[in-house]
This record gives structure tokens, sequence and C-alpha cells, in this order.
């Protein structure tokens, strides 16, 4: 068993040093874990001015802290590149540090928001309107986003301070309400150019790429076309393209094969969000979109992956309901399930229609969720304050059973109630339970980065993920055999550091940002579960982001430390 850290963690005053010391921090006497996949090695970590300094046998140098980190484990902080955290960000310092604490004391140091097309910006005064109401339920209570450009989004994250260190994607959807609502059908020519300008506009002033989730209004309107004309903006930047794919049931391989067209036509480095199949029929079509994605590397597309370790995901609870009955925002979705003709036709698409393709095609559907894994494999996952708190973290279907209701009925008066903020977890994502076959082999795949695509937002049954996603995949890969420790760290820094373009995020090396993780590699493990998802991560006893010890010695200090990071113009 490796020994404890030094709780008292040795401090040298001007004085007893002789003069000012040589660094700020010198991590003494562990095992250096880079993040590149390089064998680990033993060798001391120096920190000066936020910044790593020197990394090796530091005999000889003096620091205003030396900490002795023998028999643990030195690495990066890790990169989330798929977090939900757009308002969460925009909350009150207070709030945000502890809605953030459980994910940064399993390590993570850097997180990337506007994903899945969902976010905040860019937003006119009418999109913004709309979008407060689709991004309800990834809303902390008190904040507020209002209309914002995407530059303006990154001051006001400056301007109140961050906890960790955070980018943002340009997300499709505010840019697609902004241009032309939230409305089905291709965009006139004119709506196709503001949304090429807008985009335009939010790469220049920092965004890492674009994000379309196109099992959401409005992206599950828009046809390739639309897709591959804003994507060849991302492409002369050099920035990324990610995709919440069309559907990951009956349109999976269909879905799989429109990324690889839209990178092939426009020349842009396209990366498939939560690659996952939903619903057990379904996962034997993940080694299918392996090897597809795998064909396409080898025919020179720049194609990636990413994965949250678990078989249950997390997503607004309107996400349930078809194409059509979704136009115009949330807002009218209520009012279409108050109408007792309107909701009988939604009650019986959910019941009867799959999915076929193109599903952007007006009546089409790309991903029925109910139809992939049935009323039992729909949780409620969070509500308001006065919603019905004893129903989050069943299942529909147990909680009309214990009513006596139609599983339908119970979550049509539920969004009606709740003015649709409910959440929801999705079970049967690539496995369930004991059965991770096919979850594990996305996870080890090379071309996998690890995320959360999880938030605590104060309310409900958070994602276990928020807590555990990078804990539990370190746990997984040492308890399972799947990698060596520096594979699996790379799969949680530099790779996708390197995805969403964070030069010099996610590696340890001299020069670069001081985000550091100590892991015991032995103990250390995810602790957060389905009934208790606010569980802390356990054998991580420090993290620094920016060189600051945000968890010190097993307690949590947090501050604003982080940066707002911006790709160049």
């Amino acid at each position: 068993m490796s020994r404890p850290l030094l709780t008292g963690a040795l401090v040298f005053c001007l004085a007893a040093c002789g003069g000012t010391p040589d660094v700020d921090l010198l991590l003494r006497g562990g095992t250096v874990v880079d993040g590149t996949g390089a064998p680990a090695r033993r060798a001391d970590v120096a920190v000066r001015d936020g910044r790593i300094h020197a990394v090796g046998d530091l005999a000889g140098l003096s620091a205003a802290r030396e900490i002795d980190v023998s028999g643990h484990v030195v690495a990066p902080g890790f990169v989330d590149i798929h977090s939900h955290a757009d308002l969460l960000l925009l909350s009150d310092p207070a709030t945000q540090q502890r809605l953030l604490e459980a994910k940064i004391r399993q390590g993570v140091t850097t997180v990337v928001v506007g994903n899945c097309g969902l976010g905040v910006a860019p937003a006119t005064a009418e999109a913004a309107a709309i979008l407060a109401a689709v991004n309800g339920w990834m809303t902390p209570e008190g904040a507020v986003a209002g209309p914002l450009s995407v530059g303006e989004y990154l001051d006001r994250l400056e301007t109140n301070g961050v906890a960790v260190n955070a980018g943002t994607l340009v997300p499709h959807g505010p840019l697609r309400i902004s241009a032309m609502g939230l409305t089905g059908g291709a965009p006139d020519a004119a709506a196709l150019q503001r949304m090429r300008a807008e985009l335009a506009r939010g790469l220049e002033q920092g965004g890492l790429g674009l994000s379309t989730g196109l099992i959401y209004p409005p992206g599950m309107y828009s046809a390739t076309d639309e897709l591959v004309a804003l994507a060849r903006e991302v492409a002369s930047r050099e920035r990324l393209f990610t995709a919440h794919v069309r559907g990951s049931s009956e349109t999976l391989l269909e879905a799989t094969d429109e990324l690889t067209r839209i990178a092939r036509a426009s020349g842009a480095r396209v990366h498939h969000s939560h690659l996952e199949a939903v619903g057990e029929r379904f996962w034997p079509a993940v080694a299918d979109v392996l090897e597809a994605e795998d064909a396409a590397r080898a025919a020179g597309l720049p194609i990636s992956h990413d994965v949250f370790p678990y078989t249950r995901a997390a997503t607004m609870m309107a996400a349930i309901f078809p194409p059509w009955a979704l136009e115009g925002g949330v807002p009218e979705l209520l009012d279409r399930l108050r109408d007792p003709a309107t909701r009988a036709r939604i009650r019986r698409e959910i019941e009867t229609r799959r999915p076929e393709w193109p599903p952007w095609q007006p009546g089409g559907w790309p991903h029925n969720l109910v139809g992939a894994v049935g009323w039992d494999g729909i949780l409620v996952a969070s509500v308001g304050p006065d919603g019905p708190a004893e129903w989050v973290g069943r299942s529909l279907a147990a909680i009309a059973a214990d009513a006596g209701r139609d599983p339908f009925d119970v979550v049509a008066d539920l969004m009606i109630a709740e003015d649709g903020r409910v959440g929801q977890l999705v079970d049967q994502i690539s496995g369930r339970g004991e059965r991770v076959d096919a979850l594990l082999s996305i996870l080890v795949h090379p071309a996998a980065a690890v995320i959360s695509d999880a938030e605590d937002y104060g309310r409900g049954v958070p994602h276990p993920a928020h807590a555990g996603a990078f804990v539990r995949a370190l746990r997984l890969a040492r308890e399972r055999g799947l990698l060596p420790l520096p594979r699996i760290v790379e799969r949680m820094t530099s790779r996708p550091a390197a995805i969403a373009g964070l030069a010099g995020r996610g590696v340890l090396r001299e020069g670069a940002p001081a985000d550091l993780v100590v892991l015991d590699p032995q103990r250390v493990a995810d602790r957060a579960t389905w009934d208790e998802p606010r569980r802390h991560a356990e054998g991580v006893p420090w993290v620094l982001i920016n060189g600051h010890p945000v968890v010190e010695d097993g307690i949590y200090r947090g501050g604003l430390h982080g940066a707002v990071l911006r790709a160049s113009p």
C-alpha cells in the first residue's frame, strides 16, 4: 500500500532558504504519467507562476512549498471535452464552485461546453427567450444567459471567474434559431448565409468549432447539405465539427455514414460525440460503427470519438417527443400536449413510429428513445423545486404502475406541470448492468477520448458521471486489465485536448500550464452511484489548476483559478 501524503506539506520560509525559492511548488518523489501515452517514470515536478517549470530529478531545487507524493502518480489534469456546464459557468461564484466540486475532485481541470448543438450563444433576444425554455433542464437556479455573442459569453465567464479552465464550441441550435427561429425545413439562402456569417464570427471570437445535436431541435430539422455548408466554415479555420449523430438506434449506421460524408465534403475534422448504441437490440451495431470509422480514417478522413463509461445517459425529457411536436419550442410542445387530439397523435407516434432515413424530411424522426428502450428505460432525473421529488430516479413505467396510469399520460402531465423543465436518464446505452462489452469496446478503441457528458445543476438526481466518469475509467482499466495506466490517462488528457484544439493542455511537460492531478493508482475509483450520485471520487488527494491547489490533501479549497480558453483567430 502506498504511504499517505504529508498532511503538513513542508513550507520553506524565505529566511530558511537564504533567499527567494526557485519555484512556488515542488511535487517530490512521484511517478509521472505525462499524458502522451509514454511509459511512466520517476520524476519530481516543479511549478512556478502557474506553469510547469521543470520535470526530472530536482534535488537541488528550492521551493516555497514541497509535497511528498511518493507512491502516487502525477498526471495532467483531465480534459472533459463534452460538458454541459454552459449555464452552470454563468452561475454566481459560490454556486459554481459548489456544483463543480465533485467534477474537480475526480481530477477534471478543463471543460468544453456548447456540445450537442445546445448552449446559449450566439443568440438574438428572440432566440434567447426560446433557448431559456429549451435549456431549462440544464440551468441552475439563478443562472441567466440572455442574448449573447460567443465573444460576449466568453467575456462574461472571464468577468465572473471560472472554477475550471473553460472553452466553448459554437452550438448549432442557437445559431439556427437566431437565423430562422425554431422551425422545421431547410433554411433559405439568406438564413443559411446568416448562419455562416455568425458561425464565422463565433469562431473568430474564440469558438473551438461547431457542435450539432441531430436528435434535438433544431438540428433534427437540418439536412446534410446545410451541415456541410457550415462545416466548410469550420474547415477553413482548421477547427472541429462535432455531432451528436442523427440517431443511435435504427439509424445509427446511416448517421455514422452521414458524419463521414460531412468530413469528406467539407474537409473538416469531425468528431462523433459519445459514440453509443441505444437499446439492447442495437448494441451489436457498435462493432459496425467502429469498423466504418476505422475505414474512413484509413482513407484519410480525420474522425475521432468520445465515450462516457456508463450505460445510462442524461438529457432533457423533451427529447422523447416527435420532431413536429417540438417545432416552435417548449411552450408550443406544452400547448400540443394540452390539446386532446394533438396529444393523442403524439402518443400514437411515440408508441408506433420507428426512425427511417432520411429523418429530417417532414414527418421524419431520427431517434424514438421510448421505442428504443421502453418506458422502463426512461427515468425522471430532475423536476422543478415544487415538482414531485418522489418521482426522481424512478422509471416512467414504475411511476405509472404505482399510479394506475399510462406512462405517456404521466410524462405528458409532468411536462405541463413543470413547464418542460424535466431532465431524464436513458437506460441501455451500449450495455446494461454488467453487460458492458459494447461499451468497453468503444472505450479501448485507439480513437477514443473519455468524457463525462454530465453536470450537477443542484436539483434532482444528477448523472454519477459528473462525480465519477474519469476515475471510473481508471478503475475499469485497472480491474479489468483493459489498458495500461499511461494509455487510459492519454484518453483523458492529451487526446481530448488535441481533438478540441486546446494547445498546451493535457500534457505534463516544461512550459505547460500547471493543471495537475495526483492520484493513488491502486485506490483511485468512483464512488458515485445511481442512488448516491454526488459521492466524491477516492484516491485523488491533490488537484492543481494553473498552479493553484484546488484539492489539497483531500480537502476541496475551491477558488476561481480557471482560465477562459479561446481559439486563436
